[in-house]
């Protein structure tokens, strides 16, 4: 079963860096990449997206807003940030995010971590 995975980064460099390091894995498909809060939303939505790799800082809104919109009914939430502050991983956690990654630090975990919530998932 095909992992679908939507990114939501300000950065085109890096959002075009991450489809062509997502690109290559197998049963992993990047659906889209967005920039914005309400694209990222709509997005989710439209593509019925099962992991969303989120930058918390966005050109409009932030991945937070993009947390609180999507609900509990939400995909998958791997947060990708330079901002490690204490307080943005406890809101994270509190919001029901189980990974949250440093761009600078682990960068390369993002494959193998997309694989394990593959094949955690029911078949």
């Amino acid at each position: 079963m095909t992992l679908r995975v939507l990114l939501v980064e300000d950065s085109r460099v890096l959002a075009e860096r991450l489809r062509e390091s997502l690109d290559g894995l197998e049963n992993v498909e990047v659906v889209g990449a967005v920039a914005d809060e309400s694209a990222a939303v709509a997005a989710a939505r439209a593509h019925k997206v099962d992991v969303i790799i989120l930058d918390l800082q966005l050109k409009e809104g932030t991945g937070f807003g993009v947390m609180q919109r999507l609900g509990e009914a939400r995909p998958t939430i791997i947060v990708f940030t330079n901002y490690m502050l204490p307080e943005y991983q406890r809101l994270a956690r509190s919001m029901g995010v189980e990974h949250f990654l440093n761009k600078s630090v682990d960068y390369e975990r993002l494959p193998q971590l997309l694989q394990e919530i593959g094949a955690a998932r029911p078949h």
